[in-house]
C-alpha cells in the first residue's frame, strides 16, 4: 500500500511541474480560446426563452393575437405558423389569462395509408399529434408538461372529439387547417367561447385532401372582413428553416 501510494505521489509530482505547481487541475485543451463551433460556421439562430418575432409576418401575428379573438395564420411551410401559436398559448397560460390550453388538429396522413395503429386512442393519434408535443416541449419542461396534461390543463384532441363542445376561459389551436373541409372549420370555428382566443394555421398549398375539399381559403375569405378576425398570409421571404427551404417553395 505504502509502494502504491509512493507511485500516486510521484505521477503528481511529475504533473505539477509541467503544469504548475498552482494548478491541480489538468487542462483539456491547450488553446485556451477552443470552441466546437469552427469560426466559419457560427450558427445565425439559438434558442431563445423570450419569444421574439423574426419577420414582419410573425410580428403582425403576434400583434394580431394580442387584439383579436381569432386569428387565421396561413402560408408557405416553415415560416413558424404552429411554434408561434403554441408560444403565444403558453405565454397567455403561465400570464393567467388563460385555464387551459386545447390543441387540435385533423388525423389526415400525408400521401400514404399506415393502417391500423396498434394501442389505445392516446397512442393511436399519437403520430399525428407529434409536431404539436415538439412545440410544447420547446417552451414548457417534459415533466411539467405532463403534470399539465394529466390536470387536463393542456388537451391535445383530434378534430373529430370538438363536436358540441364550448371552450370557455381557454387558447385553442387548430393546427393544420388546410386538410379540414368547410364543414370541419365552420364546426371548430363555432367551439369558440367567453374569453377564449383561436388560432388556426395552416399551408392551403399542402392539403392532402383530395382537390376542392379544403375550406380553409373559403373561410378565410367570409371571415376576415369581420372587425374581431384577423388574418396573416406567409410567403416564401418569411421561411425561418434552412434557406433553401424558401427556394424549394418557388421551384415545387
Amino acid at each position: 500500500m505504502t509502494k502504491r501510494s509512493a507511485r500516486r505521489a510521484a505521477r503528481r509530482n511529475s504533473e505539477f511541474a509541467q503544469y504548475g505547481d498552482d494548478n491541480n487541475v489538468r487542462r483539456l485543451f491547450d488553446e485556451p480560446k477552443w470552441s466546437p463551433i469552427p469560426d466559419d460556421n457560427n450558427r445565425d439562430q439559438k434558442y431563445r426563452k423570450n419569444l421574439r418575432a423574426q419577420n414582419e409576418s410573425q410580428q403582425q401575428v403576434m400583434d394580431a393575437i394580442d387584439e383579436a379573438p381569432l386569428v387565421f395564420a396561413v402560408g408557405a411551410a416553415g415560416t413558424g405558423k404552429t411554434y408561434l401559436a403554441i408560444a403565444k398559448a403558453v405565454e397567455a397560460l403561465d400570464a393567467g389569462n388563460v385555464r387551459r390550453i386545447i390543441l387540435s388538429r385533423p388525423a389526415v396522413e400525408a400521401g400514404e395509408s399506415l393502417g391500423y395503429l396498434p394501442g389505445d386512442m392516446e397512442e393511436k393519434l399519437s403520430p399525428y399529434l407529434r409536431p404539436l408535443y415538439d412545440a410544447l416541449c420547446d417552451r414548457i419542461s417534459s415533466k411539467r408538461l405532463k403534470a399539465l396534461m394529466a390536470e387536463g390543463v393542456i388537451e391535445i384532441a383530434p378534430i373529430a372529439y370538438m363536436r358540441g363542445r364550448t371552450l370557455n376561459n381557454a387558447y385553442i389551436v387548430i393546427d393544420e387547417a388546410q386538410n379540414c373541409t368547410y364543414g370541419q372549420l365552420k364546426m371548430l370555428l363555432t367551439r369558440l367561447g367567453w374569453n377564449s382566443s383561436m388560432v388556426v394555421t395552416g399551408d392551403p398549398a399542402q392539403s392532402d385532401l383530395l382537390p376542392g375539399m379544403s375550406g380553409i381559403n373559403d373561410v378565410i375569405e367570409k371571415l376576415e372582413m369581420l372587425e374581431n378576425v384577423r388574418a396573416v398570409r406567409f410567403s416564401r421571404e418569411d421561411v425561418v428553416r434552412h434557406p433553401l427551404v424558401a427556394e424549394m417553395i418557388d421551384a415545387l
